[in-house]
Order: C-alpha cells, then sequence, then structure tokens
C-alpha cells in the first residue's frame, strides 16, 4: 500500500524478514510480512490522527530478505548484510517479521554506522536469558545479545510483564527497565533521547492478547492498541534510523485483527518517522 517504484527517490525502505527458526512454542511468524501485506490493501493511505497520507512519503517495498530455513547462523548474516548496504546508502529500514531474532543483525548494522546506538524495545517478554534451550541465538535471548553491542543502559525496555527471576533481575540492574508501562516511562524518557540515533523494536505481543491475538506467545495484561499507537506517533520526536516490528503468527489470529493492526501501525511508522 502506497510504497513507489523509485527505488533511488525512497529514503525508507520496508523489508520482509520470514524468519521463525528459534520459535519455541507456536511457530508461524514466518508468515506475518505476506499477511501485512496483504491485510494493507484494505486500508487508507492517509491518517487522519497525522492528517498525512503515504502519497506524501518516498517509501519502497524491497520484498523479503532470503530466509535459509533452519540455518540460523547464515540467515542472521544475510539480514546483516542487507541492513548493512541500505544504511551506506543513508537508508531507513523498516522491518516486518518474522520472529524477534531478527532484530539482532538490524541493530548490529545500525550500531556498526552510527556508533552509538539506542534501543526502544516494546515486548511483553523480557529477552534477557543468557541462553534457551541451550541456545545463545534465539528469540528468548535476542536483548541479552543486544545489551553486549550497544551496551545495556542504551536499551529501554517497555511493556515487560514475563520472563525469568533473573531476567527481571538484569533488567533492573542494568537496562532502563520499565516492566508492565509503555506510554507513561516513554513521555519521560523523550528528553534525555534527544536526538541520539534510535532503532525501535515492537513485539507485538506487547499489546493485549484482547487486541492482537495472533501472536506465538500472547501474555494477557499488556498495553491497548491505541497506546501503541500512540507510542508510535512519538516516534516524530526521535532520531529514528530503524525500526521492526515482529512476531505477527497469522494462523493464530482471529478474522486478521492482528495482522490489520501490524500493518496499520507499518503505515503510522512511515508517516511518523523524521529524517
Amino acid at each position: 500500500m502506497g510504497s513507489i517504484a523509485d527505488w533511488e527517490a525512497a529514503k525508507l525502505i520496508l523489508l520482509g524478514v520470514p524468519m521463525d527458526c528459534t520459535t519455541s512454542f507456536r511457530p508461524g511468524a514466518r508468515f506475518g510480512p505476506s499477511k501485512v501485506r496483504e491485510v494493507s490493501d484494505g486500508l487508507e493511505e492517509y491518517s487522519f490522527y497525522l492528517d498525512r497520507s503515504l502519497t506524501d512519503v518516498a517509501y519502497y517495498d524491497a520484498g523479503d530478505v532470503p530466509v535459509v530455513f533452519g540455518d540460523v547462523d547464515t540467515t542472521l548474516a544475510l539480514i546483516k548484510r542487507v541492513i548493512t548496504e541500505l544504511v551506506s546508502l543513508e537508508k531507513v529500514p523498516l522491518l516486518i517479521g518474522g520472529e524477534h531474532l531478527v532484530s539482532l543483525p538490524a541493530i548490529q548494522a545500525l550500531a556498526d554506522q552510527h556508533g552509538k546506538l539506542t534501543v526502544l524495545h516494546f515486548d511483553a517478554h523480557a529477552d534477557l536469558r543468557d541462553e534457551y534451550l541451550g541456545q545463545r541465538l534465539s528469540h528468548a535471548t535476542v536483548m541479552r545479545r543486544v545489551t553486549e553491542r550497544i551496551g545495556p543502559r542504551n536499551l529501554y525496555q517497555f511493556g515487560i510483564r514475563s520472563g525469568t527471576e533473573k531476567e527481571f533481575g538484569f533488567g533492573y540492574e542494568h537496562t532502563r527497565f520499565y516492566p508492565d508501562a509503555v506510554l507513561e516511562p516513554l513521555r519521560d524518557c523523550l528528553a534525555e533521547l534527544g536526538q541520539e540515533p534510535v532503532y525501535v523494536t515492537i513485539d507485538i505481543d506487547v499489546v493485549d492478547p484482547a487486541f492482537a491475538p495472533g501472536t506465538g506467545a500472547p501474555e494477557p495484561v499488556g498495553c491497548t492498541s491505541r497506546e501503541i499507537m500512540e507510542v508510535v506517533h512519538l516516534l516524530g520526536c526521535l532520531n529514528v534510523v530503524g525500526l521492526d516490528i515482529v512476531e505477527l503468527s497469522p494462523s493464530l489470529d482471529y478474522g486478521d485483527t492482528t495482522a490489520i493492526l501490524v500493518a496499520k501501525l507499518v503505515r503510522e511508522a512511515l508517516l511518523s518517522i523524521r529524517f
């Protein structure tokens, strides 16, 4: 919806990342990108929230990053290579997952480019385990790996309401940890974030499953769809250099409710990010 055909003119690049190699509960996130594109046809290009239209934004849908199913290392390397090329061309990547591990190579590539990078993480789960099922590269360890690249105090975590005791302890001690709440703590952080380069990662399960049931590990008592929309609108205050929305699993959805929410969030992100 609304993408242009001119790669050279586009600043924002939409990419699907159909990977769910490490999904541990209910798989199917690999089908997220195609479903978001499908349901986007039912949305308007105009956002009355922002009084802007996708016709005012030069963004290009570059299709999906190649995924080697069953080979985590090769797939992550491919993602990083693609993102590295995009940022070298001064493009801003917007990724649709796929499982949450796809965020790691994107963050690594952008940290390589910008030197210092801040990550805003919206999720029901802390994702701070050092390993999960014997693996250090997993959807359950992704933010722990991120802290190793950018430094734990450059990771802001919002909406967390599920994790082990050790994860919560690590978060409270090392990251900027805001469990349960989403919108209020983000507003409080805007001034300190300033115009430093920011990467935003949204696991759709941060939203209560009453609003977003189509995800592999739903966790009750989350934020509302309106709250996550307001989060996206606040991105206009920040220097966003990359963003992803992950963990949509269409086969677990009801009436495409979650997919339509993700598509609408993508639209609002495209209209909110300033460059």
